[in-house]
């Protein structure tokens, strides 16, 4: 999936990955798609949820070796 921006946060674990996605989204146009890489399983189970709170649109988790990829477009 192509991204507009793409949020590196290799190494840091939860809550951290979530943060730093609420303060990047904020710098996001409206339709525009953030990939937020991170080594933290909990991102799998995390990222849907808070896009579910906060309104984002959540559209995929793509894994790749330790590495999962998740992709949310600013919808609000």
């Amino acid at each position: 999936m192509e991204a507009n921006v793409t949020l590196d946060c290799l190494g840091l674990y939860c809550p951290m990955p979530i943060i730093k996605t609420a303060e990047k989204i904020k710098e996001l146009t409206i339709g525009e798609i953030l990939e937020v890489i991170s080594d933290d399983v909990g991102i799998v189970e995390d990222m849907p949820n808070w896009c579910k709170m906060t309104g984002q649109e959540f559209l995929c988790i793509e894994e790749e070796g330790d590495e999962f990829r998740a992709y949310v477009k600013k919808i609000v």
